[in-house]
């Protein structure tokens, strides 16, 4: 803050705290410029004791008794010779015209505008010592003088209320009351250190009798820290204006300091303070209370600070000042904040100076991560300043940190710019390198640049995998799937497959189909078959000669898929199940009906391969082999019953109780397991008395409760097909008993005329069967003496089974 008093451009405040060696963190509510034009030249030869302020003037009094009119920028408009001593205040009413003048002589006068602009004067009190101020609000005047002060209804010509002054001890010439409206019914007193919120109300009928229509209540009280020079209203808010004396450390002598400012929050009987501002006016070191006066403009929040050399004006900040203070606290990031929000409002800063100030000051103090991200949204779609803050990253060395940040779509910035990144990533990390290649598209760059820096990057280190898959990507960026394809397969790479599906390169690994599968044979197996028309079977299979293990891998695989389509390598296979895999060599040998029987049943052989030699000999038709097989090689009774039952073959279980009958275990099993297939008599018959058989009671009982079961199910068969036959004959009984309609429009089916005859009186016969054919019974042939049952000629030429006769009808 400047400390000349007469230095114009100097700072109006000053934190409170002087013994603060940092600045105040929290932001000040009002700023502060002084009042010049016509106001300093009336203060070069006389001195300002008071203003009041109106929405198109203000009128400023002086210590020689003069009143002037000014504009709202401090040019003299109006000049009135009062008083030949000081004017204590003036007050204007809301239309201007009328005003209130009190002067050091102890009169208050009223002046009304006239015709012409003329002003004409009138006493509204006097005789009680100095008035000393003077408020004007819609129909009241409020002053004060040594005794108190007084409220005046205009309308009602009454005095309304005295409000005494309470601390006596203060010379009220030297600490006069300060008055202020908050609105129309409510009086803020400042005195001394006091302040007193009055309220006028209107008295009620009943009350009234000679006292006046209104009074006047006391609504809150409270103490200041300092003596109060003046107030005014802000909002719910109190502005102050205090003198201050205080006591230097040095002398220790008292002295007159800068006036304050505050802001304060009245509470019933104590305030709050909300910020506070120590001003330097010009000439405080010589001031007292009684030389400082505060006037206010309501409808813009104007505040006048008025002292008998400077008249300084205090106004709320707006949002660009707002945005000043926290680009001085270097608070950036809410400065950008407040800018985006109230952009329509803010006239002297812009969106991206703030901006770009933020990202200087970040890169100033090294976090350049933060900075660069910044860039995004503050650089926008920008693409000259994203370039220049690309030059300056690289000025600085920080070309990585901004590299994530760039812009790959709307804007895309020059070539070079991407580039010069990459040179710097492939210089010292060939990882970022990597990462940037896969994320950028491959037409930001110039792409043959950038291969062959790789390129010369290999030859110093040729076997480096991240450099050889980015190589590879550069490639495919470019189209050249050849050598992309080359490298993927070198570095035995996942994308491989990608590659080959994305791009139709079927034609380029026909070669390669061997590399393809030994880096992973499950993928490049369902490769080859899922496109069988590019690369066919047999080119498949030509090329995995030499690797029969690979071989054997896509046969099993396309065999799965179609037990057809391989059909010329079915021979092939049994040697490759035999060799690779014989778990599924069984399973092979029974859904395939292209495989040669004979081969297959000589390599099994050859491999001692029992239970594939066993289905090859049962399919082959040489069961009893098999059966001995099953016996001999296996040791296998159960195997061999389930072999028996599924050939159905008596000469087959007669071989089994022949191989049996001198193993005891063997009989066990079949005593269990033959029950239902042979009679168990011809085996307990051939057993040798005396030997002894491993759970033969066991056995037994199991035939016995078998053969129990078989008669149980043979007797139920048997109820349930006498209750069937005899609930279908009843049904047919039922069926047979119906009547059947013969009406004219039947014929009968022998000479397919009708079967009534036209003249009903003639008599006649006919037979209806069952299955509802008719006949004349002179139609049908004559019964014999053997069968004289008749049935009909037409089921029984069809095989339907004859229908007997139902009906006979004679008339």
């Amino acid at each position: 803050m400047a400390e000349a008093e007469e230095q114009e451009t100097g700072s109006l405040e000053e934190s409170t705290d002087e013994s603060e060696e940092e600045e105040s963190e929290e932001e000040p509510k009002l700023k502060y410029e002084r009042l010049s034009n016509g106001v300093t030249e009336i203060l070069q030869k006389d001195a300002a004791s008071c203003m009041t302020v109106h929405d198109k003037f203000l009128a400023l009094g002086t210590h020689y008794g003069k009143v002037y009119l000014l504009d709202v920028q401090g040019n003299i408009t109006q000049k009135f010779e009062v008083s030949p001593v000081k004017i204590n205040q003036v007050s204007l009413d809301e239309s201007g015209e009328h005003m209130g003048v009190c002067a050091e002589d102890g009169k208050l006068l009223l002046f009304e505008r006239s015709w012409m602009s003329r002003w004409k004067s009138s006493v509204l009190h006097e005789g009680e010592g100095n008035i000393r101020s003077v408020k004007w609000r819609g129909h009241l005047i409020a002053w004060a003088n040594n005794m108190g002060v007084k409220i005046f209804d205009i309308t009602s010509k009454q005095r309304i209320t005295n409000v005494p002054r309470d601390d006596i001890s203060l010379r009220p010439d030297m600490y006069p009351c300060s008055l202020c409206w908050k609105d129309n019914v409510t009086l803020i007193i400042g005195w001394g250190t006091s302040v007193k919120i009055c309220s006028v109300k209107e008295r009620h009928a009943s009350e009234m009798r000679d006292l006046p229509s209104r009074y006047v209540e006391i609504v809150s009280q409270f103490e200041t820290e300092f003596y109060i020079s003046g107030l005014a209203p802000l909002c719910d808010q109190l502005v102050v204006l205090s003198y201050v004396k205080e006591v230097s450390e040095k002398t220790e002598r008292e002295y007159c300091a800068r006036p304050r400012l505050d802001i304060i929050q009245p509470l019933l009987e104590t305030c709050e303070e909300i910020s506070s501002d120590a001003l330097t006016v010009r000439g405080f070191q010589e001031n007292e209370c009684r030389d400082y006066h505060l006037e206010y403009s309501e409808g813009e929040s104007l505040f006048y600070i008025v002292s008998p050399r400077d008249v300084v004006v205090a106004k709320e900040r707006d949002q660009d000042d707002h945005i000043d203070w926290l680009l001085e606290k270097k608070k950036y990031e809410e400065a950008l904040m407040a800018a985006e929000i109230s952009q329509k409002n803010i006239k002297r800063h812009k969106i991206l100076d703030i901006g770009l100030a933020y990202i200087n000051h970040l890169v100033a103090r090294g976090e350049y991560d933060i900075a660069a991200r910044k860039c995004q949204k503050i650089l926008g779609k920008n693409a000259a300043l994203w370039e220049y803050e690309v030059y300056k990253f690289k000025e600085i060395g920080q070309l990585k940190a901004i590299s994530p940040y760039l812009p790959r779509g709307d804007p895309v910035l020059k070539p070079l710019i991407y580039e010069m990144i990459l040179h710097e990533f492939l210089e010292s990390d060939y990882e970022g390198f990597a990462t940037l290649i896969r994320e950028w598209p491959g037409d930001l760059y110039n792409n043959s640049v950038i291969v062959q820096a790789v390129r010369d990057h290999l030859k110093k280190d040729s076997q480096n995998r991240t450099l050889l898959k980015t190589l590879a990507e550069l490639y495919t960026y470019d189209k050249n799937y050849g050598n992309a394809l080359e490298i993927y397969l070198t570095l035995r790479h996942k994308d491989v497959f990608q590659l080959i599906h994305k791009h139709n390169l079927f034609s380029s690994i026909k070669d390669k189909i061997v590399l393809l599968m030994d880096f992973d044979s499950e993928k490049a197996v369902d490769m080859l078959l899922d496109n069988e028309d590019k690369i066919s079977i047999k080119k498949v299979v030509e090329e995995l000669e030499d690797r029969p293990e690979l071989q054997h891998v896509y046969l099993h695989k396309l065999f799965k898929r179609d037990h057809h389509k391989g059909q010329r390598y079915h021979e092939k296979q049994i040697s490759l199940y035999a060799e690779f895999d014989r778990p599924n060599l069984l399973p092979f040998l029974r859904d395939s009906i292209h495989c040669p029987l004979e081969k297959a049943l000589e390599i099994c052989q050859q491999r001692n391969f029992v239970e594939e030699t066993v289905y090859l000999l049962s399919r082959m038709g040489n069961s009893r082999s098999a059966l001995k097989m099953i016996m001999e090689e296996l040791h296998d009774v159960d195997k061999a019953i389930e072999f028996a039952k599924e050939q159905d073959d008596a000469e087959l279980w007669e071989d089994l109780i022949l191989y049996s009958i001198d193993k005891p275990p063997f009989i066990t099993g079949l005593l269990n397991n033959i029950g239902t297939h042979v009679d168990p008599i011809l085996l307990i018959h051939r057993i040798k008395e005396g030997m002894e058989i491993p759970n033969l009671r066991d056995s037994l009982v199991k035939i016995l409760q078998d053969y129990n079961l078989q008669i149980l199910l043979r007797e139920g068969c048997k109820k349930i097909l006498v209750a069937d036959s005899l609930s279908l004959l009843k049904k047919m009984h039922r069926t047979q008993m119906k009547g059947i309609l013969v009406d004219e429009e039947n014929i009968c089916e022998s000479c397919l005329s009708p079967i009534l005859p036209s003249d009903a009186a003639k008599p006649f016969s006919m037979v209806v069967f069952h299955c509802r054919h008719m006949f004349h019974k002179e139609c049908l042939p004559v019964p014999s003496m053997t069968s004289p049952a008749q049935f009909c000629n037409i089921c029984s030429a069809k095989h339907r089974g004859p229908g007997s006769a139902i009906l006979e009808m004679k008339k």
